[in-house]
């Protein structure tokens, strides 16, 4: 069971989120602001920038979407408005003043990586899909993490990481009208890494995964990917990802141990591994 916050983009009940709160959902009820609840059901999911749209199966009664402005906008130090929406203990809906702090490329230890990202501080408990408004009301980005360094340097300032709706506007047509993106076909191969000082540690081997098949280890250090030096999870990513089919096959150098080894696995396309309720 999860539970998290949504904001309408659409008149037929379009709701944006964040991605894994609804991934492999068997069940969708949507709790709105005057705490009536509404089935709804998925939509779309788009593995290359996190978000998920799901929609209400009975109309929203007096309820506007909101307007999408752009982050690029918007400079570090800005007021913004973060909102939660009623959560699953009952309690109230929370409207929350954070500042920008920084926007810069986010790479998470689960193979993911994007661009640009909004960091915000206060942090704010229930950020999980919790839209990010600017002071005209406009939707900037939707509350993915919760995050200990949103400065990005040395300096520990806790706050948490948006998405901003600037990748979502080339790929809304496509999420609706396909349940993803071409993007998020891409390979995948399974480790949860960690970045320190120019070294990517694998810490987590995802069970049945290509990495797990093909010998990696918690504790292994990647150096190269298909002979290409990688320093970086930025680095790692965009080369695994460099190849016109999820699944490609990929030679990684590794430190095991004190073992300098090269091992060779096939990728698979981790979007269609999913298990899909009906309608997305």
């Amino acid at each position: 069971t999860r539970t998290g916050s949504g904001v309408v983009i659409a008149k037929n009940g379009m709701i944006l989120t964040i991605g894994y709160l609804m991934l492999e959902a068997q069940d969708i009820q949507i709790v709105t602001q005057d705490n009536k609840t509404l089935p709804a059901q998925a939509v779309a999911y788009d593995q290359a920038t996190g978000f998920g749209l799901v929609r209400t199966l009975l109309p929203l009664q007096g309820i506007e979407p909101v307007a999408l402005g752009s982050l690029s906008e918007q400079l570090p130090g800005t007021p913004l408005m973060a909102v939660s929406g009623i959560q699953a203990d009952g309690s109230d809906s929370d409207l929350n003043m954070v500042q920008l702090v920084s926007k810069r490329p986010f790479s998470g230890y689960w193979e993911y990586h994007i661009d640009t990202a909004a960091f915000t501080s206060p942090p704010i408990p229930n950020h999980s899909g919790a839209p990010l408004f600017n002071q005209q009301g406009e939707l900037l980005a939707i509350g993915s993490l919760f995050v200990g360094d949103v400065m990005g340097g040395e300096r520990r300032l806790p706050g948490n990481m948006f998405v901003p709706v600037d990748l979502l506007k080339p790929i809304l047509d496509e999420m609706r009208s396909t349940g993803t993106t071409v993007r998020s076909h891409r390979p995948w191969i399974g480790i949860s890494s960690t970045e320190q000082s120019g070294r990517v540690q694998i810490v987590r081997v995802s069970k049945d995964s290509p990495a797990q098949q093909a010998g990696l280890q918690a504790g292994d250090l990647v150096l190269a990917v298909d002979g290409v030096k990688v320093d970086s999870l930025e680095a790692l990513y965009k080369k695994l990802w460099d190849r016109a089919a999820p699944d490609a096959d990929i030679t990684l150098t590794v430190l095991q141990g004190a073992d300098i080894r090269s091992i060779k696995l096939r990728a698979v396309d981790r979007q269609r591994s999913f298990r899909k309720p009906a309608g997305i």
